[in-house]
């Protein structure tokens, strides 16, 4: 079999794998705030988050294009028809990327799927060809959206608690925190089905550059298959859960009542959706946990517990870099054998 075609074949399996361990990694930060109020069991939350990841997945693309061909030109990979470095970039950048996720996972730390995956796909890109490589306008636009979006989600979260806490301020507390959570339900299932929209189609769209850098599409277009592949992939992925995540994101950071989940819910789903609106990969991870902290402060800024987000935002700042160290590793591992 062609050299070329058996690395294609590597890339989309490895991708459906990195989308399947997306899916667990980051179901946490879907339903955290549901789970961790009693408004949803842990396995009804995992299952509704599946199938709402699910449909998220297969309805949007253009996160998918931006992902193909906004880090790196895939048309500009490879030299030669025949040469295979494109593949072995995509690869890299893909075993750099489940290399990560796994280990934050074990660890319970929620970091950023979104991060890795574009830090790895620039470190291996560049291992492969220097830095003229990376198409600078559609990383810069990608790079701003990852840092400007937890300060949205942020600003966001504090606003719609502040919003809630004028409205409800008179009422009974049983009775508000017992409507707010039967309000979680929706709004956990919101937030799943925006995750789809966002976060699925990272794989889609590195998928979709490996078959432009394997000579087997000559545009940008997400095919019907890598959509379906994918959000299969993601839901499943879902199914399983990420309870060790659940536990940081829906307990440590804060403690969260019903107010303060569906509050969170709405400012992350609101901005993640607007962010696949515009065609931007974000952080779900970054948005989720920066909307909480959002939410904490507008109710009381000594109840954010901001020891865990300092050490939450340390990692956000080390992913990408190590990420892309990892990837130029994997590439030159890899160009050996290819």
């Amino acid at each position: 079999m062609d050299i070329l075609l058996i690395l294609t074949i590597l890339v989309v399996i490895f991708a459906l794998a990195f989308d399947f361990i997306n899916g667990f990694h980051d179901t946490a930060n879907a339903i955290a705030t549901s789970v961790s109020t009693r408004a949803l069991p842990p396995r009804v939350a995992v299952l509704m988050a599946a199938v709402m990841n699910f449909l998220g997945a297969i309805t949007f693309v253009g996160v998918a294009k931006a992902i193909a061909k906004d880090i790196v030109d895939p048309f500009s990979l490879n030299v030669t028809a025949d040469d295979t470095t494109g593949s072995v970039v995509i690869l890299a950048a893909l075993l750099s990327a489940i290399t990560w996720n796994l280990l934050t996972w074990y660890f319970g730390i929620p970091s950023s799927s979104s991060h890795t995956l574009i830090g790895s796909i620039a470190g291996a890109a560049i291992a492969a060809a220097g830095f003229g490589i990376l198409n600078y306008n559609g990383f810069s636009s990608i790079i701003l959206g990852l840092i400007l979006s937890p300060f949205l989600a942020l600003a966001v979260g504090f606003l719609f608690m502040s919003i809630f806490k004028a409205l409800f301020k008179n009422m009974n507390l049983y009775r508000t925190n017992k409507g707010f959570r039967t309000l979680q339900i929706l709004t956990a299932a919101i937030q799943s089905f925006t995750h789809g929209t966002n976060d699925a189609q990272k794989a889609m769209g590195i998928i979709t550059m490996a078959l432009i850098a394997a000579g087997l599409q000559g545009d940008d277009e997400v095919q019907d298959w890598v959509r379906v592949a994918c959000a299969i992939a993601m839901g499943l992925g879902t199914s399983i859960g990420g309870y060790k995540i659940i536990k940081t994101v829906g307990g440590k950071i804060m403690k969260i009542r019903p107010v303060n989940g569906a509050a969170a819910d709405l400012a992350s789903a609101s901005i993640i959706f607007g962010a696949t609106l515009i065609h931007l990969p974000v952080s779900t991870t970054h948005v989720i946990s920066s909307a909480i902290m959002g939410v904490g402060s507008a109710q009381r800024v000594k109840g954010v517990r901001w020891g865990v987000a300092r050490r939450i935002v340390l990692t956000w700042l080390i992913t990408m870099p190590i990420s892309a160290v990892m990837a130029g590793i994997f590439f030159f591992i890899l160009d050996l054998f290819f």
